[in-house]
């Protein structure tokens, strides 16, 4: 492309890099906000890199999260009324979304997603097979045993609509300037100051990465981490074929990782094949434009067949297209939206995982939202840029995990199906003792974290996934027991851990929680921390050990988060340094009504309520270890989390199993961990809470201290809901009434007959004899406590409704009498 005739601004508000349908909706979002000085750097030509080549499918899928159903609903409507505003066609056309299951399992997950989506604007109903028949004359239905139709859902032409996108945004005063390459990231103090260019640089406030499958390669520019990589991506399109017509809707067949349109007369089948690869792992072209692949018939050979085996007809056309095209994926299939750790005002807006058209939209509208008002207006935990650690974006660890996870799209999505590939990528010293011990893992974070335990003599070995009881269910239910009886060891090494340290560590910590943390040392203090609208950011424990220094600790699923706010938010002039300490230390919880027996056997240190009382913490012997005991819990009874020092943890594990055997001491993992905490109504950010979410809604106002002289970031905001009443709603916990049914995420609540809300999690409680969870409830009046206990509630799982107790107090020792003794 000629660049004599291209004139670049020296300065913009905010600079996007990458002219896809991305680059565009945040172009076209930021100037419906205001921000007029927007610039759209693209290096070749808008749409070159990917999204020429989409399907262009507008389809929901499963959804059972707000976040995610309301990008795509934002997305859809967007785009059936974008050609009226710009004058662009869009070519969307709502022909309707048809998904078939083929067993009881996938049933039972439609109904469930389904009954979720319809709250959010999605009219996902099921209909008979006979229905589908009419639907899709040319399909075989043989084994399907139901199927779902969203009539609302549809396709677009993905360069029409991203030419709508950016013509609405040249209309709002942005300027988009072709056949420019970006080639450095301007930085001064942490934060962004602009970009570099092959024609000079651009001055500006914001830079948006919206580069695609180049974004990892762009964002390395700035020194940014973002895991993503570039996989082979087909679908095929045959010659004409009777009954294909525009207005056919788009097919999908989990169970043979296909879905199928019309296409011109003619028939597309799209892949999304189990076994995928990656493609250039190194390093994408920079000169790959409106670029296509040479399909591997080999290896995909048996994926077409498979796909064919709904369209039976489809074999014996012939074929006019055999495609294959890049696209970008995560290492957990959400995208990676949001500004990042490593540089202030530089965001990004990538790694859609081939979902980029139908996201578009809703993304592009909540990125400018974020820019401009300096927070998202969604939960975004799931998809915050920060979850991820540095290491998941090296390409050996991408190469591995990217073999499943175009096929994980089509997978049944179980409570704790997990990813099978790359993994051990982080495991506690211990790993090798709980693998002796029976450990069976899963992954969060890159870290092998034990799940449950199989008993001795039996493999630790998932039989078969499911929605109801699965292998384990006895198992867990065993470490439930054990827990609430006797005393159980859990190694939650994965914690994520930070020191603050310094003469302002105090001050700069007490600016961000909502709790005082000005206690005196050998206090553990439980907080949130919010944002100045009052929506939570973090939910963890402060823990003085002297006059100057703390001890944060929080999950690892919002380790890069919590660490990202403390940079943010302390003054550079402060004299207070926070150091990362995960990997320094092993953690081992031990809890149980026989606990403080087993830590007498332990420590030469007074154990005593009275000497080491609820929220205390001491430096105490275990062997040759001293170890950092914190008296707390997160499962509802006596026991303390013991921080040791790594290079002690093997000797201090060992003396502890040898000591418990007394005390029949057993392992236990995150299954049991989540049934326990759930009975005892005990909160997890990222599932049951969100940035969503007050401290206030979630039941959490007795940690929000308003009156703290100096304040909080959030005060305000927090005491003016209290004073006004202004709740949305409340985090209730409820029961069901039957023992029989599974509660896991997103039932409906029902509320006198009327819906309310959904579940938030679930998990069966064993203690209390049925399945217990939390669940988020609107009400305007606030509903009062009367009305929580009085009221008739039920909770619908896949289509039947169960009747349910609902309780502001934990169902479990709502006195806090076993934690306290």
């Amino acid at each position: 492309m000629n660049t004599k005739n291209i004139s670049l601004p020296e300065k913009a508000q905010v600079v996007i890099v990458g002219g896809g349908i991305i680059g565009c909706s945040v172009a076209y979002h930021l100037t419906k906000l205001g921000y007029t000085d927007v610039v759209v750097l693209e290096r070749a030509q808008l749409t070159s890199g990917t999204t020429w080549h989409a399907a262009g499918l507008i389809v929901s899928g499963l959804l059972s999260d707000e976040t995610s159903a309301d990008i795509f609903t934002y997305g859809r409507d967007l785009y059936s009324r974008l050609e009226q505003e710009t004058g662009l066609a869009t070519g969307f056309k709502s022909v309707g979304y048809l998904q078939v299951a083929c067993n009881e399992e996938r049933l039972e997950e439609m109904r469930r997603s389904a009954a979720f989506m319809r709250t959010r604007n999605i009219d996902c109903q099921e209909v008979s097979v006979e229905k589908a028949k009419e639907l899709w004359p040319k399909a075989k239905f043989d084994d399907v045993i139901a199927a779902f139709y969203t009539p609302e859902d549809g396709r677009a032409n993905p360069v029409d609509l991203t030419m709508s996108l950016a013509r609405g945004a040249k209309m709002g005063g942005a300027k988009i300037i072709e056949g420019v390459s970006v080639t450095g990231v301007k930085q001064c103090a942490g934060k962004v100051t602009g970009v570099t260019t092959e024609l000079g640089d651009i001055d500006a406030t914001y830079v948006v990465n919206c580069a695609g499958m180049w974004a990892r390669q762009f964002g390395e520019l700035a020194g940014v981490s973002l895991p993503l990589q570039a996989a082979e991506h087909y679908y095929l399109i045959t010659d004409d074929m009777d009954g294909m017509h525009r207005d056919l809707p788009v097919l999908e067949d989990p169970d043979s990782y296909a879905y199928y349109r019309e296409e011109v007369g003619s028939l597309m089948i799209g892949l999304f094949e189990p076994v995928a690869k990656a493609w250039n792992l190194q390093h994408i072209p920079e000169n790959f434009i409106f670029g296509e692949l040479e399909p591997d018939w080999e290896r995909m050979a048996p994926f077409l067949e498979a796909a064919y085996e709904r369209v039976p007809a489809a074999r014996e056309l012939g074929i006019r297209k055999f495609f294959c095209g890049p696209e970008s994926f995560t290492p957990d299939l959400s995208p990676l939206v949001g500004e990042t750790s490593e540089l202030q005002n530089f965001f990004v807006a990538c790694g859609l995982n081939s979902l980029g058209i139908l996201s578009a939209g809703g993304i592009g509208r909540l990125l400018a939202k974020w820019i401009v008002d300096g927070r998202p207006d969604l939960d975004v935990t799931a998809l915050n840029v920060n979850r991820f650690h540095p290491c998941q974006r090296n390409p050996k660890y991408l190469d591995d995990r990217l073999v499943e996870v175009l096929g994980k799209m089509y997978e049944s999505h179980y409570p704790n199906l997990g990813m099978s590939s790359a993994r051990n990528v982080k495991q506690s010293v211990l790993h090798e003792r709980l693998v002796a011990a029976g450990a069976f893992f899963v992954e969060s974070a890159g870290w092998e974290l034990a799940d449950w335990f199989a008993p001795e003599g039996e493999k630790a070995e998932v039989e078969r996934y499911s929605w109801g009881r699965q292998n384990w269910f006895k198992y867990q239910e065993a470490e439930h027991h054990a827990c609430r009886n006797d005393v159980t060891l859990m190694d939650m090494s994965f914690m994520a851990k930070f020191l603050v340290q310094g003469n302002d560590a105090e001050k700069v910590l007490n600016n961000i929680c909502c709790n005082d943390i000005a206690v005196e040392p050998g206090r553990i203090v439980y907080t949130q921390w919010v944002n100045e609208n009052g929506g939570l950011e973090a939910d963890l424990t402060v823990t003085r050990l002297t006059k100057d220094t703390f001890m944060v600790i929080c999950s690892d699923t919002t380790h890069g988060h919590v660490k990202m706010w403390m940079d943010r938010n302390i003054a550079k002039n402060a004299h207070a340094f926070v150091t990362d300490v995960t990997s320094s230390y092993s953690q081992i919880n031990l809890h149980g009504p026989k606990a403080r027996s087993l830590m007498e056997d332990l420590t030469h240190a007074d154990v005593s309520n009275e000497s080491f009382p609820y929220l205390s913490a001491k430096e105490i012997d275990i062997d040759y270890a001293r170890v950092i005991a914190i008296r707390v819990t997160y499962v509802g009874e006596l026991g303390w989390e013991l921080y040791i020092p790594t290079e002690h943890a093997l000797q201090v594990y060992d003396r502890i199993v040898a000591a418990g055997k007394v005390y029949d001491l057993k392992h236990a993992g995150l299954q049991a961990l989540n049934s326990l905490r759930l009975e005892k109504g005990y909160r997890d950010y990222g599932h049951d809470i969100d940035n969503m979410d007050t401290p206030l809604e979630a039941g959490l106002g007795f940690a929000v201290k308003l009156d703290k002289a100096d304040g909080f970031i959030g005060q305000k905001a927090l005491a003016k809901q209290k004073a006004e009443g202004t709740l949305g709603g409340r985090l209730l916990q409820f029961k069901l009434n039957d023992s029989k049914p599974l509660l896991h995420h997103a039932e409906l609540i029902y509320r006198n007959g009327e819906f309310c809300g959904y579940m938030r999690a679930g998990a069966y409680g064993f203690t209390l004899g049925a399945s217990v969870g939390l669940g988020f409830v609107e009400s305007q009046p606030l509903i009062s406590s009367d009305e929580v206990q009085n009221d008739s509630w039920e909770i619908e799982i896949a289509g039947n409704k169960y009747p349910a107790q609902a309780s502001l107090r934990p169902l479990f020792d709502p006195k806090m009498e076993r934690i306290k003794c």
